[in-house]
């Protein structure tokens, strides 16, 4: 706290100085962001190539061709991939809660063990895809086509799959297959 005074040396009252420690007499700010900023996390780079633990956290990679692209453990948390291709990728423990995979073409993909929580998968072709032990809660799967899709194991609790196509899925206790004709429920 700094004193204000008025002429003649009289105290009228006190302002908080900005980063004021008692008892230090030099700016503590540049010192702290010194110290700090280099210990803090790198952010996304959008533009980094597609490899094993990309970050790619709130990136847009709408409409993009990452076919066979090798995604395994990759930060994409609330990124974007609207009418991506990503046939045949490998996506096995990615970290992808609340993505959008809207009108993307997943066919053949491998999510097992991806962290999918909130994911948007609006109109996905996600035929052959493996979804072994991922996490899918609460992911929307409305029109979204499984066709032969692996769920063995996968946390599906309050997942939307009311509109999926699920012709020949394994469900999530990897013994029943779905018949032709399945959709919305494992039939």
């Amino acid at each position: 706290m700094a004193a204000l005074l008025r002429p003649g040396g009289r105290e009228v009252g006190r302002v908080r100085i900005p980063f004021y420690m008692p008892g230090v007499r030099s700016p503590i700010l540049p010192l702290l962001l010194i110290l700090v900023l280099p210990t803090l996390p790198a952010q996304a780079a959008c533009s980094d190539a597609a490899a094993p633990g990309v970050n790619w956290r709130r990136c847009l990679q709408d409409g993009q061709d990452l076919s066979g692209a090798d995604l395994s453990g990759a930060n994409l948390r609330d990124a974007g991939f609207t009418r991506a291709k990503l046939r045949q990728a490998r996506l096995k423990g990615a970290d992808a809660p609340d993505s959008r995979f809207t009108s993307a073409d997943l066919s053949g993909a491998d999510l097992s063990g991806a962290v999918l929580r909130g994911a948007d998968f609006t109109r996905t072709k996600l035929i052959g895809a493996k979804l072994v032990r991922a996490d899918l809660r609460s992911a929307r799967f409305f029109r979204a086509d499984l066709t032969e899709a692996d769920l063995t194991g996968a946390n599906i609790s309050g997942t939307d799959l009311s509109t999926a196509t699920l012709d020949g899925a394994r469900w999530v206790d990897g013994e029943k297959l779905c018949a032709a004709g399945s959709v919305g429920t494992c039939q």
